[in-house]
């Protein structure tokens, strides 16, 4: 194994361990982990591959939240499909804007998700909220609207948009946290699998170094959970800590591009 294969998947193992620790945003960080720790010297070929290992590990995270019950699935399905499409237009325009400015913009993205990770989440007040023939008329355009929007901005820098998916649901249905989050994870796996389909056709996907950091997110994100449970009393000092890191990784891509 190459030192390539290896700084691969302990970024990998990185992204995994912090998704398991603090439970969310820590897919941002594959993209310029890529970049910066494992090499890739492109950026929309970066883009394109933590568009898998998104996806990947979002699917990953998916089978413990449906055991538990805690996915709406035809309000999640719903987001998904319309944010599909959203993806696709936002992959696709994505590809046309130059690497360093697109690096820019990402390290921008970066800051405002840190940001936002300073302000504790709240879900809704509507726990039996549910999509059918009642309902239909009212949540429908709010889902569909949502999901256009957040897919382009996911689809656009090849994230999960984990961050914006969660409030945007409960937005749109007033669902519990819990929901929310679980129901989140259908949207991320589609849009990370969209943004990536969409890469892999312009030969923008490295899937060898994919396939390494997946595997190092499994192992990471194995041990962030372990790690998690025992300072569970100590989560919301993670995720603060964690949204330093984020906006502090973000300042640098900034600042690096503008040298650039």
């Amino acid at each position: 194994m190459s030192l390539y294969d290896i700084l691969s998947v302990l970024s990998g193992g990185l992204v995994g361990f912090t998704l398991g620790l603090v439970g969310g945003g820590g897919s941002i960080l594959a993209m310029p982990l890529m970049i910066y720790v494992v090499g890739m010297p492109s950026t929309h070929a970066a883009i394109g591959t933590s568009a898998v290992a998104v996806a990947a590990s979002a699917a990953a995270n998916l089978f413990g939240h449906a055991r538990a019950r805690t996915i709406k699935w035809p309000c999640a399905v719903v987001f998904a499909i319309s944010g599909m499409i959203g993806a696709a237009g936002g992959a696709q325009l994505g590809k046309m804007v130059d690497g360093h400015r697109l690096l820019l913009l990402f390290g921008l993205l970066m800051i405002a998700v840190g940001l936002l990770m300073l302000r504790p989440r709240t879900g809704g007040g509507e726990p039996n909220v549910r999509l059918d023939r009642a309902s239909a008329a009212r949540l429908l355009p709010l889902l569909a609207g949502f999901g256009v929007g957040v897919g382009a901005l996911a689809g656009f820098f090849g994230i999960g948009g984990g961050f914006l998916i969660v409030p945007g649901l409960v937005a749109a249905t007033g669902m519990p946290i819990i929901n929310a989050i679980g129901s989140s994870l259908v949207s991320v796996a589609a849009f990370g699998m969209t943004t990536a389909l969409s890469y892999s056709f312009s030969g923008l996907v490295d899937w060898r170094i994919a396939g390494l950091f997946v595997l190092g997110g499994i192992l990471g994100g194995l041990l962030g959970i372990a790690l998690g449970q025992k300072l569970s009393t100590y989560k919301r000092a993670l995720t603060l800590v964690f949204s330093g890191i984020v906006i502090a990784v973000g300042l640098y891509v900034v600042a690096n591009s503008f040298h650039a």
